[in-house]
């Protein structure tokens, strides 16, 4: 499994910290086989504007990789992201599957954005149980 860590910035680069698996390096390559998997930080995720953000983790899942977005998505964007993957849906891309903690409720009752969200491929992950500070999910290979 390729696990890429994004943790900011530079020079409009992103920035990518790559982690050992039990196979060796992941290199990021394409040459290993499994699910990428890219843990974005609450940095990263406030320095991006609404569209780019969600293109950012559209483009991600439409490459077939789970995108784990710290801090996570407000509802709007939430939404706003469903309705663009609808758009792009076809034979080769079935659709996105999404799961987020909610935010502890505020003064006013009221949720502003999850506490963690992830995203995957609709054909490869399935979210099989979800409570206020657990995610399940089974991911797929093939």
């Amino acid at each position: 499994m390729n696990l890429n860590v994004v943790d900011g910035v530079e020079g409009g680069e992103v920035m990518k910290r790559h982690m050992t698996t039990p196979t060796g390096t992941a290199t990021g390559t394409g040459t290993d086989t499994g699910i990428e998997m890219n843990l974005v930080s609450r940095d990263k995720v406030e320095s991006m504007g609404s569209m780019e953000k969600l293109r950012f983790i559209l483009d991600g899942v439409k490459s077939g990789n789970i995108v784990v977005l710290e801090g996570g998505l407000t509802a709007e964007e939430q939404m706003k992201l469903i309705e663009l993957t609808m758009m792009e849906v076809d034979d080769d891309f079935t659709g996105i599957e999404i799961s987020g903690y909610p935010t502890k409720r505020s003064f006013l009752n009221l949720r502003k954005k999850t506490r963690l969200t992830v995203i995957g491929p609709a054909a490869k992950m399935k979210t099989i149980r979800k409570d206020k500070d657990l995610i399940s999910a089974i991911i797929s290979t093939t």
